[in-house]
Order: structure tokens, then sequence, then C-alpha cells
């Protein structure tokens, strides 16, 4: 900035540019001595100068006076005596016009609470050991801080009319709670080592945390960003708290690295924009979203509760690590971690106006979510799947689960029901069992069948929608299988056809239940109809008729045996009579009649196929097609 160029910045570590005291210096160990500036008119700084000749500088200083103390060591005394000397009687607070403390050391506390900077404000390279008191500060001028070192420092309410730069300061713990920022606030590749707290504070022109490193927790609760803000390859060791903070103008945040959560609970976005996060947790709880915007993350969990969406939002899982200006963000804070996305609640959302792609949803939550049937799955969505394994529980006879994708409702639902225990807290689920639900097992807050069975009637129609058949069927079987085991929105007798459609054939969908039933049945008709349906031989016409005595007409009536069987147990099954059998059942299950001579119970039982094993042929067919149709 031209202000900035007004004054020459000290960056060497060998002698500085400005006259300076040397007290103490040896020329073997330690060349330069003190580093602080001359007191005008003396030669040494004014932390060495007399008695005499400091008492006498001081009392000639006003309120509002330029100071120039550039590398002078400050106790905590000799500050107090300054700020004595130009403390504004009317006020009682301390007024600089410009002030340089550029490399100056405070070995004790330095309280410039109140303090008022009228011109431009220089702590470059600064040191304060002890705490560093700026609360209710007010900066009219530029403020520049960079590559200071603050073991403690609060700027609690600190106001700064013109630009605050803090590039590459170091902080042991920052409060800037309440501050006001009418300008650009820089803190580019700052590193705050403890907690840093920005609560509240007012961002009104632009604000840059590129680079910076947050060690501790960091709080930018109820923060105003007026201007846009950046923070590209920002680090957080610890949680980082945009609650309720409003972004104006911001267009992106990130890329972001953070080891624990960045929460942005009842945040408000007013204006486009694109988050790149690589975190463990992300939270959006009640976040409003006023325009369209982009989640581009990675590792995180990320729950969007009763988030407002105005417009569409993206959240995508991003394959690779973030790359800024080419340079691939550094990651390390998120060793051995999983890339992939979970979006982990979308309870209370206006799913019309969201998409995910390529996201986890096997512990997503949809309950309370309104127009699920507008929801958009992009790229590979993965659902939570069926517990894997032979299972007995209260039956003898084993079984397995249908391979199928679920909801998480339902296997809160099923793991209530079958009186699962809760996981132990960060233990991963089994995959051979269900896994439990955030209330569990408390039946009350658990969806109960009914609400399930919605749930999977509104996703099956945004699979279709989709042009995704085969991920609809999953969910119509979903569907079907709350209404079979619910009591109370579904009458019994409907469950009992849900249960013999279920036993068949899957609800249509699992062909190969179908044909297994459906062989099963061939081979039952084939034995009944070899033991029990075919007669001994085909019965012979017989002609009966009567002669006149005077040589008349003769009369003759065909009529035919009826079918008798009358064989031997061990003689009615043979291959000759299988033959006969399997024509018979093959002509049955396409509906056709064999034409083949069968006994009354034979007659019946082509009856009972004809009807029962063309169903199931079409149950197999149904089935075979909702998994390759597109």
């Amino acid at each position: 900035p031209p202000a900035r160029a007004q004054v020459q910045r000290a960056t060497s570590p060998s002698a500085p540019s400005w006259p300076y005291c040397a007290h103490g210096a040896d020329h073997a160990t330690d060349p330069v001595g003190c580093r602080g500036i001359h007191v005008p008119g003396h030669t040494a700084c004014l932390a060495h100068l007399s008695d005499t000749d400091r008492d006498a500088y001081l009392a000639g200083l006003t309120p509002g006076a330029n100071i120039d103390h550039r590398g002078t060591p400050f106790t905590e005394p000799l500050l107090n005596s300054l700020l004595h000397a130009l403390r504004d009687p009317t006020t009682g607070k301390p007024s600089f016009g410009d002030a340089r403390f550029d490399e100056a050391r405070f070995s004790g506390d330095a309280c410039f609470e109140e303090a008022q900077f009228s011109g431009i404000t220089l702590f470059e390279h600064a040191r304060f050991v002890g705490y560093a008191w700026f609360s209710e500060a007010q900066f009219s001028g530029d403020a520049w801080f960079d590559d200071a070192q603050f073991s403690d420092a609060t700027f609690d309410r600190a106001r700064f009319s013109g630009t605050a730069g803090f590039d590459n300061a170091q902080f042991c713990r920052a409060q800037f709670v309440r501050a006001q920022f009418s300008r650009k606030a820089w803190f580019n590749r700052a590193r705050f080592s403890d907690d840093a707290d920005f609560g509240e504070a007012q961002f009104s022109g632009a604000v840059q945390f590129v680079g910076a490193q947050f060690f501790g927790f960091a709080g930018f609760q109820q923060v105003r960003f007026s201007g846009d803000a950046w923070f590209g390859e920002a680090r957080f060791s610890g949680n980082a708290r945009f609650d309720q903070a409003r972004f104006a103008a911001m267009s992106r945040l990130g890329p972001v690295v953070c080891s624990e959560r960045v929460d942005l609970s009842r945040a408000v976005l007013e204006e486009p924009v694109t988050l790149e996060i690589a975190a463990r947790e992300v939270r959006c709880d009640r976040t409003r979203w006023e325009s369209t915007a982009t989640l581009r993350l990675r590792y995180a969990a990320t729950d969007l509760s009763h988030a407002v969406l105005s417009f569409p939002v993206a959240v995508a899982a991003h394959p690779a690590p973030f790359t800024i200006d080419g340079t691939v963000v550094d990651e390390s804070l998120l060793p051995g971690s999983e890339s992939g996305v979970r979006v982990v609640s979308a309870r209370g959302v206006d799913a019309a106006q969201l998409v995910l792609t390529d996201t986890d949803l096997s512990d997503c939550l949809f309950s309370g979510a309104f127009h699920l049937d507008q929801l958009r799955l992009e790229g590979r969505c993965t659902f939570a799947p069926t517990p894997t394994g032979i299972h007995r529980h209260h039956s003898i006879w084993p079984y397995r689960w249908t391979r199928r994708r679920t909801l998480a409702e339902e296997h809160h639902w099923r793991a209530q029901i079958a009186g699962q225990p809760a996981l132990p807290l960060g233990q991963a689920p089994s995959p051979r069992h269900w896994r439990t639900g955030p209330d569990h097992p408390d039946p009350d807050l658990t969806p109960d069948p009914e609400d399930v069975a919605a749930l999977y009637r509104q996703l099956r129609k945004a699979f279709e929608d989709g042009k995704n058949e085969p991920g609809a069927a999953d969910f119509y079987y979903g569907e079907m299988e709350m209404r079979r085991h619910d009591r109370t929105g579904t009458p019994p007798g409907e469950r009992g056809l849900l249960w013999g459609y279920w036993l068949l054939s899957g609800y249509g969908l699992r062909g190969s239940r179908a044909l297994g039933w459906l062989l099963a049945a061939m081979t039952v008709t084939i034995l009944l109809v070899m033991g029990l349906g075919l007669p001994n031989a085909s019965p012979r016409q017989v002609a009966t008729g009567t002669v006149p005595a005077n040589g008349g007409r003769v009369t003759l009536t065909v009529g035919k045996q009826d079918p008798r069987l009358t064989l031997p147990t061990g003689q009615r099954f043979t291959e000759q009579r299988f033959d006969k059998a399997l024509q018979v059942v093959l002509n049955s299950v396409v509906f056709r009649s064999s034409g083949q001579d069968l006994t009354t119970w034979g007659t019946y039982t082509e009856m009972a196929s004809r009807f029962t094993e063309p169903v199931l042929l079409a149950l197999a067919v149904l089935a075979m097609r909702s998994r390759i149709k597109r």
C-alpha cells in the first residue's frame, strides 16, 4: 500500500538501518548490541537513556505525538511511563499519531488497552513475551503487525479503520472477539499455536487467511464477512468454528485442511460460493444457503440437518488432493483417513435443491426431509448393505439376508427390534449386524416401518427419474419389506399377500427365488403325475352294437374306457413314465394342455400346475427384467 511505502521495513538480521543504540555490544559475541533507535537528540534508545534524559523526553511528549521506538526493549514499567506521557487528559486514553515499534521487544505485559492510533501503526517483527492487550484499541490508519510474535494477544473490540496486516504473525493465544476490520485484513501464513477466537468479529473488507495455521481451537462464531474471504491452504489442527458466521461476498472458502471439525452451523452464505474442505467432519446444521453453492469435500462426515437451501447446493467427494496454482495442498493432518465423503444427515432439508455426487450414504438419515423424491444422486452414491453371513437368531433354521441397498433408518429399526446392544462410541459397525441408530434402543425415537416405507417410496422415484432402474428395484424391495412388517398402516389381508409375494419371488425382484419355486413345483408335479396321474396304458376304444336278425342296419356305439392306474408302486417311476410326466409339466409351464390321458388325480394335478407354474415363470422373468432394465 502507498502508506506503507513511506516507511522502511527492517528485515535484515544484521545491524538495523536506523541509528541504533548498540548498548551492550560485544565484538566477539554480539557486535550489534541494543537495536533500539536513538531518541531524538541523544545517542541511546529510550531504554538506555539516563533517568534524567528519559524523564525530560517523556515530559516533552503530548497526546497524539508521533513516536519512533524501533528495536527498543521495553520493560513493563518503561512502557507504562510512555503510555502515561501520551495519555489524553480528556479521554484518559493513550493517544498516538504515527507509531513505530518495529522489532521492539516487550518483556512484561504490554497494555495498549483503549489506545488510539490516529496515524500509521507499525509493530512489524515486534515481540511480546507477556500479555499484549489491545482491547478496544482504535487504529485510524493502517496497522501492520507482520512477523510479530505474541505470547497472549487480546484485540477484543479493537477497531481497524485502515488495513490490518498480520501476515506471518505468530500467536500462542489470540482473541479478536468483536473486533471490527473496516478495510482489508491480512492473516496470511499466520500461526496460532493455541486457541484463536474471532467470535462476532466484523470484516467489512476482504480478509485473507491464506496458508494460516491453527493448532488449537479456531473460532469464527457470529463473524460477519462483508467482503471476500480467502482461507486457501489454511490448516486447523483442532476444530474450526464458523457457526452463525455471515458471508456476504465470499466466492470461495479453501482449500482448508482440518484435523477435526469444520462447523458452519447456522452460518449464512449470501453469494454463490465454492467450499473446498478436507476434514474429518463438516457440520452444516441449519446453515442458510441463499445462493448456489458447491461443497467439494475430502474425508468428511457431513451433517446437513435442517439446512435451508434456497438454491441448488451440490455436495461432492473430491477424488484427489486439492491444489493451488499447481501445488498440492498438504493433507498430513489427516493421516490414515479414508478420503471418501459420508453424508450422515439430510433431515429437514429441501432435497429438491440438493445434489449428492460420489458420496457414502450408508449412515445418512433422511427422516423429515422434504421433496425427497426430487433428490439428485450422481456418480457412485453408496448405501448400507444388509448384514452378511449365515444367521440363526431365534430360528433353528439358518438364513441369510438378501443383498440389497438399504437406508440407515431400516438398519436402526431392525437393530432395535432385534435387541442389539448399542455400539461403543467410535467403534465401527460390524458387517454381520444391523447398524444401531443415534437414539438406540428407544422405540419412540426410532423410525417405524410406516415411516421407513415412505422414505423408500420417495427415493425409489428419485432413482427412477434418474433412469436407474436397478437402484429403484432395491428401494422398491425395501418399501415392500417395511409394508410387510407394518402392523399399523397395512391391513392384515394385505400383509398376508405381501408375505406370499415375498416368499415366492422377493416381490417380483428375486429371479432365483421364483425359479427355485418353479423347479420345486415342476419336480412335485412330475412326481405326482408319475405316481398318481398316468394310467397303466392309454385306454383303447371299444365298439358295441346290435345286429338285427333280419339283416337290417347295424348301429355301433364307440366308447372309451376310463384311465386306470393299477401298477405297483415300484413300476410307476420308470424312465418311460418320467418322459410322459415331463411333457405334461413342460406344457403346463407354458399354459398348454399336453393331450395326455390322465387319471382323475392327474387331471387335477395338471390343472393346478397350469395355474401356478406359469405365474412363477412370469415372476422370474419380471425379476430379471428389473435388474437389466435401463
